[in-house]
């Protein structure tokens, strides 16, 4: 008995496996964190001044670099425990402690210098220019353009130029 159940569940999996059209294209379920079932991957800004990144998630690993950069925008890719795996603009980073982090939303300019208008609109008047580097603080975003706050001007950018908002997300 147990054979024979053993060999038909082998046949339903090969079906499974092998008689699946080609042009079937499943759509991957959204990543979550498993610590707080939040997407991954996603962005935050460092909270503090100062925050050590480690090789690993505790306080036993290396420290591989520092941010010296509050509210600088950050990826996190991974959560084990109290620690979130974090990368900067250029890739860098390692795990954090997660009270390190806010979940306040900051960008940064990733032109040379960035022009911010009254309204979504490239014709729009311009409110100020933003230089490279410079970090602001995100607010509402649509498919193309995201308001943003930065030394006392607010205007709206392209999210092209913008590094710490994904292409795709819109906020309210």
């Amino acid at each position: 008995m147990t054979r024979v159940l053993r060999c038909s569940l082998m046949g339903l999996l090969m079906s499974a496996l092998f008689l699946t059209p080609l042009s079937a294209n499943p759509v991957e379920p959204a990543k979550t964190g498993p610590i707080t079932n939040l997407p991954l991957p996603r962005y935050v800004s460092m909270k503090a001044s100062e925050g050590n990144v480690r090789r690993g998630p505790s306080l036993t690993h290396r420290i591989d670099w520092v941010f010296k950069r509050r509210d600088m925008p950050l990826r996190i890719t991974a959560e084990h425990g109290h620690w979130r795996r974090v990368e900067d603009r250029d890739g860098q980073g390692g795990w954090i402690h997660y009270s390190l982090l806010s979940g306040v939303r900051t960008v940064i300019v990733e032109e040379e210098i960035l022009k911010i208008h009254s309204r979504p609109d490239a014709a729009a008047p311009v409110n100020a220019a933003l230089e490279g580097g410079v970090i602001a603080r995100l607010g509402k975003c649509g498919p193309e353009w995201c308001h943003l706050r930065s030394g006392g001007f607010r205007g709206w950018a392209p999210k092209t130029n913008l590094w710490g908002v994904s292409a795709t997300e819109l906020r309210d």
